[in-house]
């Protein structure tokens, strides 16, 4: 047709924005039909006892909706977060970590910490670095799936709600 090809592979900006882009189109829908199904069980007569009281669309979207959804939605946030801090497949799949970094000795441009253990331990045999950044990245994660389910008190009962 006379178009130039993109190369998707060995420019960084490119492989990064694939592997974006990748991992929206897969994870968009889901978020989609999760969000849904908790607007379906907000009460209308939450919205309709509000616009009594003189609430605009604003106030009842930050007083009724988003507290609602983010009650229900939270423990598949921070399960979601987790996944994609080691989401091995979309990276070494589309581009197996690269474009090679010659800043780094063994982490490419596309690389996340699970890419770059498996690297690590398979292409580099340094089992002593991967086998301490994956303890580092479990304490990480624990502590803050943690945090977020007792902020967000998704497995208390429903008080005051």
């Amino acid at each position: 047709i006379g178009f130039n090809s993109v190369d998707f592979q060995s420019v960084p900006l490119n492989a990064k924005i694939t592997v974006i882009a990748d991992c929206v189109w897969v994870g968009a829908p889901y978020f989609f039909l999760l969000i849904a199904g908790a607007l379906t069980n907000i009460s209308r007569d939450l919205y309709e006892a509000s616009e009594v009281d003189g609430a605009t669309k604003w106030q009842q979207f930050k007083e009724i909706t988003l507290p609602m959804v983010l009650h229900q939605v939270a423990p598949t946030l921070v399960m979601t977060f987790a996944y994609n801090f080691n989401n091995f497949g979309a990276i070494y799949l589309l581009t197996e970590g690269g474009p090679t970094n010659p800043e780094y000795r063994f982490a490419g441009h596309t690389d996340i910490f699970i890419t770059w253990i498996y690297k690590l331990t398979l292409n580099f045999q340094q089992y002593h670095i991967a086998s301490v950044i994956s303890i580092i990245i479990f304490i990480f994660l624990s502590v803050i799936a943690i945090w977020q389910f007792r902020r967000m008190k998704s497995f208390k009962d429903d008080v005051g709600m």
